[in-house]
Parts: C-alpha cells; structure tokens; sequence
C-alpha cells in the first residue's frame, strides 16, 4: 500500500503565503517525479508544478515566480511554496507521485486525497 497525505491547505487573503506538503508513505522502491496539481470548481486538473528526482522543475505559466516546489527525497516529501496568492489560485491542490513499489517492477502513478486552497478577503 502507499499513500499520499497532503497538509497545508486552508484560507488565506490575496497577496498571503501558504505552504502545502505531501509525504508518501508505505512499501515505496523509490519515487519519481513528484508534483502538485490543482482543480478549481467547474475546471479540469491542471498542473501546477512538478520535479524529476535529479530533473528540471516545471510550473505552470500562471505560477512561475510565485510558487516554489522542492523535495526532501529522505523524508519521501513534496512541499509547495505559495507566496503573493490570489483569488485565482483558489482550488483543491493535488499531490502526484510516480512511485516503484517495493518488490514491483516499474513506476505507477498516485494521488493525494486533496487539500483546499482558498484565497479571499
């Protein structure tokens, strides 16, 4: 089994700074890219930004110098760093990870339940 627990969400004003973090848990080989999607109300899951272990990161237009992704391979950890937000970056924020479990062969794709990001005065 493997899970994804995502923390970190919650109501903020514009212009505010949040956090979020992933860590991936269970019987996990090793892990791949990991990133962060989100989905707002009525709106497809869209990316928002990922990092290749060892790769380049890659945002969304719509976040680049506003948002920072960094892993802790260690601790199994994804962190999204949220500053200058906007009403617009309203959604529910989905943790990704490509993920080899231990004693498979091959990396498989998996989520986090979500964490709501809501940003208004």
């Amino acid at each position: 089994q493997v899970q994804l627990v995502e923390s970190g969400g919650g109501l903020v004003q514009p212009g505010g700074s949040l956090r979020l973090s992933c860590a991936a848990s269970g019987s996990i080989f090793s892990t791949d890219t990991m990133g962060w999607y989100r989905q707002a109300p009525e709106k497809q899951r869209g990316l928002v930004a990922t990092m290749p272990n060892g790769g380049t990161t890659t945002y969304a237009d719509s976040v680049k110098d506003r948002f920072t992704i960094s892993r802790d391979n260690a601790k199994m950890t994804v962190y999204l760093q949220m500053n200058s937000l906007k009403p617009e970056d309203t959604a529910v924020y989905f943790c990704h990870a490509k993920i080899r479990r231990a004693h498979y062969t091959g990396y498989a794709n998996y989520w986090g339940q979500g964490t709501q990001v809501t940003v208004s005065s």
